[in-house]
């Protein structure tokens, strides 16, 4: 008979990070992962896409900029509660509005491959 898994917050297995983000596993089976990043307050994560995979998130906790697009000129705020959608490749970085607090965010990935490619810069 079929059942409800559960995760507790205690049972979150480490996942691939980028320096200022750190990810927690909670669920992975082919083609998705679903996790949970933490942004530390006033951090500037560096550059980096999820390779082939599709990321849809949901901003729990904080203020969140996500920085995109040639030379990282264009930008998209974030508030809690906000939905939001990464398409596979989209070289971008994860900011933290927040000097005082960490931002919190529930993501779903979709897709094979790599989850995290970090990269030197906004144009690869």
């Amino acid at each position: 008979m079929p059942r409800i898994k559960v995760v507790r917050e205690a049972e979150l297995l480490s996942g691939q990070s980028t320096p200022g983000i750190l990810r927690e596993k909670a669920f992975e089976a082919d083609g998705v992962l679903v996790a949970r990043s933490t942004v530390g307050s006033g951090v500037v994560s560096d550059w980096h896409h999820h390779g082939e995979r599709q990321l849809y998130g949901f901003l729990i906790s904080g203020r969140m900029r996500l920085e995109f697009g040639s030379k990282g000129e264009e930008a998209v705020e974030l508030s809690p509660g906000d939905f939001f959608h990464i398409p596979p490749k989209l070289i971008h970085r994860d900011v933290n509005l927040s000097k005082r607090q960490k931002l919190r965010i529930a993501n779903v990935m979709l897709g094979n491959g790599p989850p995290i490619v970090n990269v030197k810069g906004p144009d690869g």
